[in-house]
């Protein structure tokens, strides 16, 4: 199975032309869409008007309701930029190929959602284990046979409590399904609470348009014949370079100091979740996030902040932040995980 993923510009929510424009010259076909995560710019309502973009044209390309777009295809809006940060959207693809996998462990990713969930089940261990479930089956989907071959889950998930609670228990479950975190070490009083258990690979954000959750798992996998391949890491905290650096030689861009020019043009897309606003100082140096005229948008300025310095190691600005500190990370930790495209049969 070959593995693809396509980068493209939004010039504002609901804007879907790159993708159609791809589907009119046929360099994706609309079947091979598994999957479409978009950092978009605005409220809950913009995102909701992005997603119904898609929605409309991937339903008339593949001639199935709008809601069965919806149900079939995970999109993860991803709302609200500041700083730098571009907008834009990443198309998970899925191809058929009659090549064989050499050996090599590349790009895979697998798709997978929750049943819909209950009100009253939203951010308890119910939630953490249909989360468990769903990314063992993704992984499953996506031929990742080891845990540590997995190295990005991302995950939507519906709104509970602020959307604190849900996000946290979705991260659990994913932590428990990648062997990060004993189930049976679980309680109800864990989840959003105990944050020393946490998941290194896995970022998550709530919506109210969801009533499942939704999961994309990636990683590495010996069955893939992707030109493309994926690697993990953790920034300590946001300046934290060193830990950028590793997160790139893991997928094998090492480099001494900075990228070359060449080796920025290779990387595809980074995921990143940053965590600068789960604490309220870095370095023992007090940040203002929680405290000044901007503190409602915390999170926003810690996605800002990633996303300038991970961009200006990668040279680019269109990179999917998202932030949260609910078990996705230790506190004030990025998680990061670039994908770069294979040279010459090597990362």
């Amino acid at each position: 199975m070959n593995y693809d993923m396509i980068r493209c510009d939004m010039n504002h929510p609901g804007d879907v032309t790159a993708l159609q424009e791809l589907l009119d010259t046929n360099q994706v076909y609309a079947q091979e869409i598994k999957a479409i995560i978009a950092q978009t710019e605005g409220d809950g309502y913009a995102r909701g008007y992005a997603t119904l973009a898609f929605q409309q044209l991937l339903s008339e390309r593949l001639d199935i309701s709008q809601e069965e777009v919806f149900a079939s295809i995970p999109m993860m809006m991803i709302g609200k930029t500041g700083g730098l940060m571009t907008p834009h959207f990443t198309l998970f693809l899925k191809k058929e190929s009659n090549q064989v996998g050499d050996g090599t462990k590349r790009f895979s990713f697998g798709v997978q959602s929750t049943r819909p969930l209950r009100k009253e089940e939203i951010g308890t261990l119910t939630q953490v284990d249909l989360v468990r479930e769903a990314v063992e089956v993704a992984m499953k989907e996506a031929n990742i046979e080891q845990p540590e071959d997995v190295k990005c889950v991302e995950i939507k998930c519906p709104w509970g409590e602020g959307g604190s609670l849900s996000k946290a228990a979705a991260a659990l479950g994913s932590a428990v399904a990648l062997g990060e975190v004993d189930r049976s070490k679980l309680t109800e009083t864990s989840v959003n609470r105990d944050h020393s258990l946490y998941s290194t690979k896995t970022s998550v954000s709530a919506g109210q348009e969801q009533v499942a959750v939704r999961v994309i798992v990636m990683g590495n996998s010996a069955t893939s014949v992707s030109e493309l391949k994926i690697g993990a890491g953790v920034m300590g905290d946001a300046l934290d370079l060193v830990g950028l650096q590793q997160a790139f030689e893991d997928v094998g861009l090492k480099a001494d100091g900075f990228l070359t020019k060449a080796q920025q043009e290779r990387v595809i897309q980074v995921f990143v979740n940053a965590g600068a606003d789960a604490l309220p100082d870095i370095r023992g140096q007090r940040h203002t996030m929680h405290t000044d005229a901007l503190s409602m948008h915390a999170g926003i300025l810690a996605k800002a902040v990633a996303n300038a310095v991970v961009g200006s190691y990668v040279g680019e600005t269109r990179i999917l932040c998202s932030a949260g500190s609910e078990h996705q990370g230790p506190q004030g930790a990025n998680l990061i995980a670039p994908i770069v495209r294979i040279v010459g049969g090597v990362a």
